[in-house]
């Protein structure tokens, strides 16, 4: 048997940016992200403990939504799982800053189960970030 805590696995996400100043500007500055190592095409992040890397590559032009709770929902998209304080620090965050949300935060599926807080954006190179709350984390897989 061993003394150390399990490890909780992390995941590793690689998303194309066509400026590395910008999107350094808006994970670093904006979403207020710790910059980890670097070379002259990528930087990887630290996202809440999961690494996070942008990686120079050409933009992509075709924008695919599916509709969710009456708004057009980006995909693909990636984000986090906040809880209702941090989710509201960083909408606030977010708005302080002028960024302009997809979706603005509200409360989607209210009164159902999967309740939750969440909110839509675009990085720099337009790729779509969600990050959502739930007042409640047993619901975060609910049926």
């Amino acid at each position: 048997m061993s003394d150390h805590a399990p490890v909780v696995p992390r995941f590793h996400l690689a998303v194309p940016v066509d400026d590395l100043a910008a999107a350094g500007h808006f994970y670093g500055d904006v979403l207020g992200l710790a910059r980890g190592r670097s070379a002259e095409t990528w930087v990887d992040w630290n996202l809440h403990g999961h690494q996070f890397v942008t990686h120079v590559a050409p933009r992509r032009a075709e924008r695919i939504h599916n509709p969710v709770d009456g708004h057009d929902v980006p995909v693909p998209h990636f984000g986090l799982i906040l809880t209702v304080p941090a989710f509201q620090q960083l909408a606030q965050r977010l708005r302080d800053a002028a960024v302009d949300f997809v979706i603005e935060p509200y409360v989607r599926f209210q009164g159902l189960p999967g309740e939750q807080w969440t909110m839509f954006l675009l990085d720099p190179a337009g790729n779509a970030l969600e990050f959502k709350a739930f007042a409640d984390d047993a619901q975060v897989f609910a049926v």
